[in-house]
């Protein structure tokens, strides 16, 4: 049986990270940073841990190179969350270590460089991708936790990021929108079913249209309400938007 890749485990500037490694010669010149969902303050992260996402799972399928920080519930924010990392914040991580990692290790830097992620992870790659669209010009997003801030009084982790509901909405996803700067390749899709998570994810979808600013979505696709058969239907999309749209940007004239 022909070589597939392996998923290992990697220490990144002291953080662990799981790491698929396409086969010997195989594989893309781009590189993809996986933000995964919301996970328990204690649960640690076991090798090869983003397997079990649908999206991630879907990456090393394609056998495409890609890397998966665990952060615990940091949300994905430019705020210092101490379980994390007591000076970095996850945000400053990846852009600060994790690009020069891929880099070194892959010889992928921006704008070779896709995000995506689901749920907590979906919505923190929209902002990174809103806040620094040079550096990652191509996102993918399901179930996007947009309006996380809804969870304030519910989520300890979101109270030890943010004085109140309000100051954690003035800095989710669609507040961080520029109107003369975005990421040229943005899709997102949301279950009309979840009840949680789709009034955000139509939000920005006005926002953008308002704006003029291009982007793909999917807000009609219902697996009506299950989010695990949602994110598995969600996964494919999402990869080949992913892969579309870095191999256009290769062949970008600047």
């Amino acid at each position: 049986m022909a070589n597939s890749g392996v998923w290992c485990e990697a220490d990144v500037a002291g953080r662990v990270c799981d790491v698929f490694e396409p086969p010997a010669g195989g594989g893309q010149s781009f590189a993809i940073v996986y933000l995964h969902d919301h996970i328990s303050p204690d649960e640690r992260p076991t090798q090869g841990q983003a397997q079990a996402s649908p999206l991630a799972a879907e990456l090393a399928r394609r056998t495409l190179r890609t890397i998966a920080p665990w952060s615990g519930p940091s949300w994905w924010t430019d705020r210092i969350f101490p379980p994390f990392d007591a000076e970095t914040s996850t945000e400053r991580y990846v852009l600060e270590r994790l690009l020069p990692y891929l880099a070194e290790r892959w010889n992928a830097r921006p704008p070779a460089v896709g995000l995506a992620g689901e749920g907590m992870g979906a919505q923190g790659a929209l902002r990174l991708a809103l806040k620094h669209p040079r550096e990652f010009p191509v996102v993918a997003a399901v179930s996007p936790a947009i309006d996380y801030y809804r969870q304030w009084n519910e989520e300890p982790s979101l109270a030890e990021l943010y004085r109140d509901a309000e100051a954690a909405r003035q800095d989710s996803a669609t507040l961080h929108v520029h109107p003369l700067a975005w990421p040229r390749n943005m899709w997102f899709a949301c279950d009309p079913a979840d009840s949680l998570w789709y009034d955000g994810a139509d939000r920005l979808r006005m926002k953008l249209a308002a704006l003029g600013i291009p982007f793909e979505c999917d807000l009609e696709t219902s697996a009506h309400g299950n989010a695990v058969l949602y994110r598995q239907r969600m996964a494919q999309r999402a990869v080949d938007f992913l892969v579309a749209r870095l191999e256009a940007e290769s062949r970008r004239v600047v």
